[in-house]
């Protein structure tokens, strides 16, 4: 498997990160099977510099046939090149091995802020793939943070999921929802909802919960007294 991270892409009037992450995964489909893209929550607070909420994104690939790593690398970065703007700081990391430290660096980047020369020294010293390419090159250390948060295989909000597409939005039965793979949790209990209705509001965004894409819900209750499910949505 390759996991592939990337920030700090985009500005307040532009697409966001997982939009570029999702155009990335199009354009290597017929090379690479994207397992999965990630969104991670970062430190935020206001002495970050960050577009919105200051979140990264993860890509985990695996190759079909003989498909080289080095191709991969320079479609991505091609691709970031090609979608720059002037106000943005991007960064991009490729890995296959990732060790603890790099698990803990992600981490830290949820409780503290750090500086570029950490990540580039860490990337360096294990000999994984991390670059700027534009503005400051801030983004180099969101781009390691979201590789070290996919290996945990318990962290962020999945914005895509296997070969399932992004066509699930409003009330679903959880049914549907079990058929792609998804737990649908409640949040306040911790217990499976086998049967019912889902509200998933404008796109079904599960969480990667120990190793399983998960929905967290909460019970609410119609005028009539029926029960149903409003998805939470949660970082």
């Amino acid at each position: 498997m390759i996991f592939v991270g990337i920030d700090d892409t985009d500005t307040i009037e532009t697409r966001g990160t997982n939009y570029l992450a999702r155009e990335i995964v199009r354009r290597a489909a017929d090379r690479w099977r994207c397992h999965r893209i990630l969104r991670h929550q970062l430190l935020f607070d206001s002495r970050i510099p960050y577009t919105s909420h200051n979140g990264s994104a993860s890509m985990m690939f695996e190759p079909i046939g003989n498909a080289e790593p080095s191709q991969l690398l320079e479609l991505c970065r091609h691709t970031m090149q090609e979608w720059y703007v002037v106000g943005s700081d991007p960064g991009l990391c490729m890995a296959e091995m990732i060790p603890d430290s790099v698990r803990d660096f992600g981490r830290r980047c949820q409780q503290e802020i750090v500086n570029q020369e950490q990540p580039r020294q860490l990337a360096a010293h294990h000999g994984i793939h991390l670059e700027g390419l534009g503005g400051t090159e801030g983004g180099v250390i969101g781009a390691l943070a979201a590789v070290g948060l996919a290996i945990t295989g318990d962290d962020g909000r999945i914005i895509q999921w296997k070969s399932w597409p992004d066509d699930l939005s409003g009330v679903q039965s959880i049914a549907a929802i079990h058929q792609r793979e998804i737990v649908v949790r409640d949040y306040d209990t911790g217990a499976d909802i086998p049967t019912g209705l889902i509200d998933v509001g404008k796109h079904l965004r599960p969480n990667f919960c120990l190793q399983q894409a998960v929905v967290f819900a909460r019970r609410s209750f119609t005028e009539s007294g029926t029960s149903t499910f409003t998805a939470l949505k949660l970082p």
